[in-house]
């Protein structure tokens, strides 16, 4: 948005301006504590909002707020900018016009109907061809050629979630799944067991989907020796537009639900029989006490926060066994 004269650091609303509970909740959050009544509605008990604040509460509303999922990719049903100032022409629901209106005024900008971009919903051509199995290979080929590797220490941690588990104590309760229970992931398939972990144990909760009812322990692991990984959370430094993007399309395909496992599966499986990487290999590279004995790959779940993007993605590797605890008790093996 275009520089403005005005000063930006003057309070203009506050959040006991808005009608709507989810304005009102949202600006109090961001805003700030400043004693003294509001410019706008004259209250004192609300916090205070900048010209920023009001562009950062119209973004998270209304845009992201409206924001659709599609097979592949989201796009925003609603935007702004300063360009629509005076030409709104969105309909809101009866009790969130006046909000609107206060938002429109003291941020100088108006609300629109999106068409979003073609590639916002999944027309990317290396994504397409990803979905057609007779062009898939070539693309599997080019991520595992063009993504970065990277060096996992033999000394790093990483940890693995079971929730309920029959023998909390076994080391195998924490191994890659049995046989007969794979292929329901977005890795793991027939005769190729994953075992999912994560650098950050809030992630394994949150991939778990753990409630106040689950008994959950979690085995602390680390890989034998160094890991070579294929880094998929690097961003590629790529002279195209979004609609031949390979990141892009890496990135819609994480996202994206169970209908695009297929695919990932088949990135998983040719990573591992395609590529010398300790990441998808099979060998017993178990530290000495070590317990996994089926063949597995590791799903590592790494979180970049701002990094990247909002949400994260994964890298894989082998692990060894070191210790399995329970809350924040933990029991040596």
């Amino acid at each position: 948005m275009t520089d403005e004269p005005a000063n930006e650091a003057q309070f203009l609303l506050c959040s006991s301006c808005f009608v709507d509970e989810g304005l009102r909740i949202d600006s109090w959050k961001h805003g700030i504590e400043q004693q003294g009544a509001c410019p706008s509605c004259k209250s004192s008990d609300g916090k205070k909002l900048t010209k920023e604040h009001i562009l950062g509460l119209a973004h998270r509303f209304f845009v992201s707020g409206t924001t659709v999922r599609f097979d592949y990719g989201a796009a925003p049903r609603v935007q702004c900018n300063e360009y629509h100032h005076g030409k709104s022409d969105i309909s809101p629901s009866p009790w969130l016009k006046n909000d609107v209106k206060l938002i429109e005024d003291a941020g100088k900008i108006g609300f629109f109907h999106y068409g979003p971009r073609f590639w916002m919903f999944g027309e990317v051509e290396p994504l397409k061809a990803l979905q057609d199995p007779a062009t898939r290979p070539q693309i599997v080929e080019r991520v595992l050629k063009d993504y970065p590797e990277r060096t996992l220490a033999k000394d790093a941690l990483f940890y693995r979630v079971r929730l309920n588990p029959q023998r909390p104590a076994e080391p195998d309760e924490y191994d890659s799944p049995p046989l007969h229970v794979v292929g329901k992931g977005r890795l793991d398939s027939a005769g190729f067991p994953v075992m999912y972990c994560s650098q950050d144990i809030d992630i394994c909760i949150h991939e778990c989907r753990a409630t106040a009812e689950d008994d959950m322990y979690v085995a602390t692991l680390k890989p034998a020796r160094d890991l070579r990984l294929l880094d998929l959370t690097a961003v590629l430094k790529e002279d195209v537009t979004e609609f031949e993007s390979l990141d892009m399309a890496i990135h819609m395909l994480f996202l994206a639900k169970s209908h695009s496992y297929e695919i990932s599966r088949d990135i998983a499986t040719a990573t591992q029989f395609s590529m010398e990487l300790s990441i998808l290999l099979i060998s017993a590279c178990f530290a000495p006490g070590g317990v996994p004995s089926r063949p597995h790959m590791v799903f590592l779940s790494a979180a970049f926060t701002h990094k990247r993007r909002s949400t994260p993605k994964r890298i894989r590797f082998p692990t060894s066994l070191s210790s399995v605890g329970r809350s924040n008790k933990a029991v040596s093996l």
